[in-house]
């Protein structure tokens, strides 16, 4: 038999839906994935088969066959898990095809059949809903994550057999209330400019900057007080409009900053050390993921030391710095990513 749900990928900061096609039928028992699984989609077979057995269902003594569609787009990460098991009992007649439609699943699975959070749970939200898909079934960590985006009902599962259960009707799932971003309470850092006293002319330039939106760069002695000046830039911007405040969630939850994404409103204050590399940067690996320029989008890029940092890692900040946004050209294909930030940076004389 065969069963089809839908899952997802993330590209950069946005999401791809997944069509995963699981087949069950003669043959000698094995499972093969196909559709350009990476290491971590590769292994799901071991877990999935761990999960099936302990969570007390049969895994099909059949030959199986996983298809993840479009198979020219690389799939990366362990968030189909679920949704592969799901489509395995399915197909194998634990649960009816019927059931799975009309909504998107991702997770990853335990060996004892507990369900992990993932990443990029909000981006995926915001896909489904802009596609017209109004249920997301999802690790139940991730569910207030990806209840931030209105429209979709956002169903939290702890594990295989509760899922089951749920899509059995044998369960009943409450979906996730709507959560708005939070507001910051303390502008989402420890330190503030208020705390500084005197030098009025550094501060000034900073209130400029932070108008202006104008770059900056702190010339001074060791120990003048330039690093403690430009870690509280971020706190005299002004809060970010909705739109703005999405955007910043949707890059920490691409990276997985799970207890960070609903405090938007922070903008975000990036320092990377020195010895970065301009890959870490601009981003960049074999899943394309978003480097600093991103992670301080719509806040602040700070750079201490600036001369320490190599010139092929400078010149990379010319086109986000120009155009707000960073485009990735990879063998696996080309992304843009936003990145629009205030830079600012100290150096001594």
């Amino acid at each position: 038999m065969l069963a089809t749900l839908l899952s997802s990928a993330l590209r950069g900061v946005e999401a791809m839906f997944v069509e995963v096609e699981v087949d069950v039928g003669r043959g000698l028992p094995q499972l093969q994935i196909v559709g350009l699984p990476e290491a971590a989609v590769r292994e799901s077979r071991e877990r999935v088969r761990s999960a099936i057995r302990n969570s007390g269902y049969a895994f099909p003594a059949e030959r199986i066959t996983i298809n993840l569609a479009p198979a020219d787009l690389k799939k990366a990460g362990a968030a189909y898990d679920l949704p592969i098991a799901l489509g395995l009992l399915a197909a194998s007649g634990t649960l009816p095809r019927e059931r799975l439609a009309g909504q998107v699943i991702l997770g990853e699975l335990s060996l004892d059949g507990r369900v992990k959070p993932v990443r990029g749970a909000l981006p995926i939200a915001d896909a489904a809903a802009t596609r017209g898909v109004r249920r997301l079934l999802l690790p139940a960590t991730n569910a207030r994550e990806a209840a931030i985006v209105d429209g979709v009902e956002v169903y939290g599962v702890r594990s295989l057999g509760e899922a089951v259960d749920f899509l059995l009707g044998r369960a009943r799932l409450a979906a996730c209330r709507p959560q708005p971003l939070l507001p910051p309470t303390d502008g989402g850092f420890a330190p503030d400019l208020a705390e500084v006293h005197g030098q009025q002319h550094a501060k000034r330039a900073l209130e400029i900057a932070a108008a202006g939106g104008h770059n900056l760069l702190l010339i001074g002695p060791p120990g003048a007080g330039k690093t403690m000046l430009a870690t509280r830039l971020a706190t005299i911007l002004p809060e970010p409009t909705p739109a703005e405040a999405i955007e910043i969630a949707k890059v920490r939850s691409v990276v997985g900053l799970l207890e960070e994404v609903r405090r938007a409103p922070c903008r975000p204050l990036r320092a990377p050390h020195h010895t970065l590399s301009a890959a870490g940067l601009a981003g960049g690996g074999p899943s394309l993921r978003p480097g600093e320029v991103t992670l301080a989008h719509n806040g602040v890029l700070f750079l201490d030391e600036l001369p320490e940092f190599s010139r092929h890692v400078l010149e990379v900040l010319r086109q986000p710095m120009e155009e707000r946004r960073v485009t990735l050209t990879r063998a696996a294909g080309s992304v843009s990513l936003p990145a629009a930030f205030l830079l600012i940076a100290a150096m001594n004389p």
